[in-house]
């Protein structure tokens, strides 16, 4: 028997402080995993594109995911897919998740912990982009550090101002605008020319980029890249199709891994003055983190339907 579990199942049994120990604790252990993840993306004929992620693997789990999504940027969600949670031990489909929510959740709360670990300490907020990752990553924020009232700037000024309102911010009329009021910028678009440039920001200021997470898609210009300390998930994966890729810069240019600065293997930010950007494609490791957690506690629980899929 499977267990399907749905958007409001997983919001019902995912706890954010939980989220965050799992992906701190996976950044800081997928290097170990001996089999690498894979991200395959590709065009189709429709306008949207098709990704996959897999196996998403990490130590002490004792089962592996598949994340199949479809990328529709005009669509309402934009991304729908599922998550297939199997057993290592015999390959048992042990869970069918909604992908759009444990997408949201682990990038958010990822993008939190990279903000947290970069930006300075009081840091002011903005956000550019004020969707479900921007919600996710403003709860993990609060959950590490606190936060206070957010500038936000959203291509759609209904839901800029749904999202200003819901935290106690205000809404500016452009992302330069965003960078000019505040100390962190959030940026999870789905932009494809830069939103920022050196000359936008200023000494000390901390970037999250979420959207270049496939070919094409860019936030920052490559000038703040190379201006900065640039913090990846994966170096290879960020030159292949993240925010190196569509400016040309190679895997060296990056810095360094979140998982490295979590595990004190680099110390991060090195004064107030320099300027850091956290730009992460997203792993498939990420997705059995929380897939993984969400299962075990939905079997405690009893949250879910179970289905036999070979009835």
């Amino acid at each position: 028997m499977t267990l399907v579990l749905t958007r409001g199942d997983l919001e019902a049994v995912l706890a954010v402080e939980d989220c965050l120990d799992a992906l701190r604790e996976g950044f800081r252990a997928a290097r170990d995993v001996p089999v690498a993840g894979r991200r395959v993306r590709t065009d189709l004929p429709f306008p949207g594109t098709a990704t996959t992620l897999m196996p998403g693997l990490l130590p002490g789990a004792e089962a592996y995911t598949v994340k199949v999504n479809a990328k529709f940027p005009g669509a309402r969600p934009a991304l729908r897919g599922v998550i297939c949670l199997h057993s290592g031990t015999d390959g048992e489909l042990l869970a069918l998740l909604d992908s759009a929510t444990v997408t949201a959740w682990r990038t958010g709360l990822g993008a939190a912990l990279g903000t947290h670990a970069l930006a300075r300490p009081g840091s002011t907020l903005g956000v550019v982009g004020a969707g479900a990752q921007a919600e996710l990553t403003l709860r993990g924020l609060a959950a590490l550090r606190g936060t206070g009232a957010p500038v936000v700037h959203d291509t759609d000024g209904e839901r800029a101002a749904r999202f200003a309102a819901l935290h106690g911010g205000r809404v500016v009329g452009s992302a330069p605008e965003v960078a000019a009021a505040a100390d962190a910028v959030l940026l999870a678009t789905w932009s494809r020319e830069p939103l920022l440039r050196l000359a936008d920001t200023r000494p000390g200021q901390h970037f999250t980029s979420l959207g270049a997470d496939e070919p094409g898609k860019q936030e920052l210009a490559a000038d703040l890249l190379e201006a900065a300390l640039l913090v990846v998930d994966d170096r290879e994966l960020a030159a292949n199709m993240g925010a190196l890729a569509v400016t040309g810069l190679p895997a060296s240019a990056a810095d360094t891994v979140l998982g490295e600065v979590l595990r004190g293997e680099h110390p991060g930010r090195r004064s107030v003055e320099e300027r850091s950007v956290y730009a992460p494609v997203g792993l498939p490791w990420q997705d059995l983190a929380l897939a993984w957690l969400a299962y075990r506690h939905a079997e405690r629980d009893g949250v879910g339907q179970r289905v036999d899929l070979l009835a």
